[in-house]
């Protein structure tokens, strides 16, 4: 039976537009490869959009896009237009009215990557980072008072609510009990660790460490753990390899993962999605627009092609996505100089057309 997919293509700002057409190159090339049909329909959310028109979103946006299987994003955010409006007005919107609750960060470096840490490798920088993606302080609850006075006040609420930590918890313990360590042959154990700050933030960490406990009783082939997440930053430098699946609140989780994107190879490399386990999710390079780099053909595009990988894993398509993921990888063996923007040795295209060809 022929397996047909419908992609929403958000290809955004900056080199946006550059990374997610190498991106659909390579999705195409393995589409072929295993008879699969992918449908892509491109939508033209993001700054140009916003100064012609001052609509950051049209009003049945997200009723269009739960139409698709996926979301297909290059970046969001532009130099003329002021800080968080179109990141809150389509990002933070997208997420929270598509309930993409679960941010997921593979953090694996691949051979003939440089990773910044000394003596360390492939073998040491390979766990994932959960992010807990609808909660916290990123749901802008809170408010100024007195503006423009010396007493002005600012509060900015970290809100979350049973619900959304359990499923949160429960989607990394599933996830660490099939993509752990043990159970990709590479470790004696699948370890889970949330991390967090229980020992200021007391009675958001007695929330999630007790739903951490009464999940885990479930997952007894699980091993949990916890770390502060100052701690963590330290070890994600220090001891990467006694990471195996890490879970965490969204903005500590934004954090850490930056971090963990430089120990991978930068953001070049790096690719995250945002999802909905029982509805539409999106997938995307986490490095942002670039706008130096706009229309240079200098960009890195791998981040795009990782996520477009993590696509297609996600929906179900795993062959597919290891013959993008073994593009990636020989692309950084036979061709690559750096992962850097304008120092790969190959321009953009150049680049997406070797993954291309050794996906095909």
């Amino acid at each position: 039976m022929a397996r047909s997919y419908n992609i929403a293509v958000l290809p955004g700002d900056g080199t946006g537009p550059e990374v997610v057409t190498e991106g659909l190159k390579v999705l195409k090339a393995a589409a072929s490869k295993e008879k699969l049909t992918l449908n892509f329909t491109s939508f033209d959310f993001g700054g140009e959009r916003f100064m012609k028109t001052g609509e950051v979103l049209p009003v049945n946006a997200i009723d269009e896009l739960k139409k698709f299987d996926a979301i297909y994003l290059g970046a969001i955010g532009h130099p003329d237009v002021k800080p968080g409006i179109l990141e809150k007005g389509i990002l933070l919107k997208l997420r929270f009215e598509l309930d993409q609750y679960i941010n997921l960060r593979p953090v694996r470096l691949y051979p003939g990557v440089e990773c910044p840490i000394k003596n360390k490798g492939p073998k040491e920088i390979d766990y994932c980072c959960i992010r807990e993606n609808s909660g916290g302080m990123y749901t802008g609850m809170g408010g100024l008072s007195r503006p423009g006075t010396k007493d002005e006040t600012a509060v900015q609420n970290m809100v979350y609510t049973h619900a959304q930590v359990e499923r949160c918890l429960r989607y990394a313990f599933e996830y660490a009990r099939t993509h752990g360590k043990k159970a990709r042959g590479v470790g004696p154990e699948n370890k889970l660790a949330l991390v967090g700050k229980s020992n200021v933030l007391t009675f958001m960490y007695e929330l999630w460490n007790r739903v951490f406990a009464e999940i885990g009783k479930e997952y007894p082939d699980v091993t949990r753990e916890y770390y502060h997440v100052d701690a963590t930053c330290l070890y994600m430098i220090a001891s990467p390899e006694m990471f195996d699946v890490i879970v965490t609140e969204n903005m500590f989780g934004d954090i850490i993962t930056d971090l963990a994107a430089i120990t991978q190879g930068g953001l070049g490399i790096a690719a995250g999605g945002n999802l909905n386990p029982e509805g539409v999710s999106m997938f995307e390079p986490i490095g942002g627009t670039a706008p130096m780099w706009t229309g240079k053909n200098a960009i890195n595009p791998l981040a795009a092609i990782c996520a477009g990988s993590m696509m297609l894993e996600v929906l179900g398509e795993k062959k597919a996505a290891d013959r993008v993921e073994q593009g990636i990888m020989k692309v950084i063996e036979k061709d690559m100089k750096s992962m850097e923007a304008g120092k790969m040795g190959l321009s953009t295209t150049q680049v997406g057309d070797r993954v291309a060809e050794y996906v095909s």
